[in-house]
């Protein structure tokens, strides 16, 4: 059995007999003498989709969840209904878009690196790569004499995603964008 202090981000877990994926860690070590340190975990129901938040120590155990993860690529939209190509087999299998409305900004037709977590042959989610390129089709002119300073601007991607990029970036470029916070990371 995995410890809190065993586990990362993506680890899957059984809580109250259901499937879920830790989707935020934070430690909190004590000045005081003595003191152990706190796992502050956020952990995500993969069938209800609701949040679970917990804090405990290192030792404290965790049932692991028999989950398989496949290679998958976003093949198309059809309605509300989102078609998934299994790399393996071929086969195809479908979501709904409220299933994965927090991943379909990121979904592009053809996209591939996905993961699919699935139980007892039902699909529960998808994971999206880490880092994802996107074309910016539409922000603001670049200010003559910009530089890499902090300061930001709105950019809409080819998906509609919105993100800050810095002021010297121009549309038609293409930029990387980091999955789990959704900012902008660098030109590709």
């Amino acid at each position: 059995m995995p410890k809190a202090s065993e586990l990362k981000r993506g680890s899957v877990v059984a809580l109250k007999g259901q499937p879920h994926v830790l989707e935020d860690l934070q430690i909190q070590t004590p000045s005081a003498r003595g003191g152990a340190s706190l796992y502050k975990l956020r952990f995500r129901n993969l069938i209800t989709k609701q949040k679970d938040d917990r804090t405990c120590k290192g030792e404290e155990d965790f049932v692991p969840q028999d989950l398989q993860r496949r290679e998958v690529q976003y093949s198309y939209a059809q309605g509300d209904t989102l078609i998934f190509t299994d790399l393996e087999d071929y086969s195809e299998f479908s979501l709904n878009e409220g299933d994965v409305e927090n991943e379909r900004p990121y979904l592009v037709e053809g996209m591939e690196g996905i993961r699919v977590l699935m139980s007892d042959g039902q699909v529960l989610t998808i994971e999206l790569p880490d880092v994802v390129e996107f074309e910016v089709v539409a922000c603001d002119p670049s200010i003559r004499g910009a530089t890499a300073a902090a300061r930001t601007k709105p950019a809409t991607l080819g998906t509609g995603l919105v993100v800050q990029v810095p002021e010297y970036l121009e549309s038609g470029e293409t930029i990387k964008v980091d999955t789990r916070t959704g900012k902008f990371l660098s030109r590709s």
